[in-house]
């Protein structure tokens, strides 16, 4: 017990040696590398960002024949820093668990890679390092994860406004639009009413978003075939599912790296921009002309055209 306390603050590679199997297997490791980063799930970790350490250990493959020198052999270190990059460039995260489970998992996609170990530690919220330690491995082959690659999906998405929040107008769309391939995602903007205001630029951010998602649980009460959701993951699983979704954008927006020029009160520019990050078939916009865009379709649907 009094080893295995001591391990578990122990450097990762002191871990991997103490846990390899028999035969040993190489490794690879970072060691120290600090990100700033904004990372946290307190509001006081929000518009600011703070220094995060990576320690990491890659238990690898045997290579198949001689190494010759040649670096497309190995697994370079350039797969654990830009794992790194790639999931810190993807959304703003709340907790290091998450981070550290999103870092482990796109390193294993290298084919050496066969166990990685990773510590994440926040350098400036307390006294000392407040991290998470976790250990992956490999659960399938590489042969099984390249027989069977998930096929991206591309949905439609609809932009309502107000007037079209009619229960018969909102069955007949999605009785339509229901019976194609695409999934489809729903988005609005806030309802036509006043919504509180604040000094303060930040807390007016979320108040409109805010807005947004009551009219979104307003448009979901009209049909039952519509389920509001607010993150990546739930719309990943809708869209798989068949699932008709209406877009909450505060968490999404809010957590983006690289988020929207638009503000909440340009609800179809909001709209767009959603769609092209959703990798969207294209957008239709009921009863509005909406901005172009250079990545995917956009067109305008009068209200009530058949």
């Amino acid at each position: 017990m009094t080893k295995d306390i001591h391990l578990a603050f122990e450097h990762p590679d002191a871990r991997a040696a103490a846990m390899a199997e028999e035969p040993p297997r190489d490794r690879i490791s970072l060691r120290d590398h600090i990100v700033e980063v904004e990372i946290g799930a307190f509001q006081a970790e929000r518009g600011t960002t703070q220094r995060v350490r990576f320690n990491i250990v890659v238990e690898v493959a045997p290579s198949a024949g001689p190494l010759e020198d040649d670096v497309d052999r190995i697994l370079s270190y350039d797969t654990i820093t830009q794992a790194i990059a790639h999931e810190l460039g993807a959304e703003r995260l709340n907790l290091l668990e998450t981070l550290a489970e999103r870092v482990a998992d796109r390193i294993l996609l290298a084919p050496q890679a066969y166990r990685v170990f990773v510590r994440i530690e926040k350098l400036d919220r307390g006294p000392g390092a407040l991290g998470v330690e976790i250990v992956r491995k490999r659960e399938a082959t590489l042969a099984e994860v390249t027989a069977s690659p998930q096929e991206a999906l591309h949905p439609v998405v609809i932009y309502l406004p107000n007037p079209a929040f009619q229960p018969s107008y909102v069955t007949s769309l999605l009785d339509e639009m229901g019976s194609g391939a695409a999934p489809l995602i729903l988005c609005v903007g806030a309802a036509d009413c006043a919504t509180p205001r604040s000094r303060s630029e930040a807390a007016q951010r979320r108040i409109d978003l805010l807005a947004i998602e009551q009219n979104a649980w307003v448009l979901a009460g009209l049909d039952q075939r519509c389920v509001v959701v607010n993150t990546r993951t739930e719309l990943d699983w809708a869209m798989e599912n068949g699932q008709v979704s209406v877009w909450a954008p505060s968490k999404m927006v809010l957590d983006a790296v690289d988020g929207p020029s638009a503000e909440p009160g340009e609800a179809l520019a909001l709209a767009l921009w959603f769609a092209e990050m959703m990798g969207a078939a294209r957008l239709i916009a009921i009863g509005e002309d909406a901005p172009k865009s250079e990545t995917i379709k956009v067109e305008r649907r009068d209200f009530l055209q058949g």
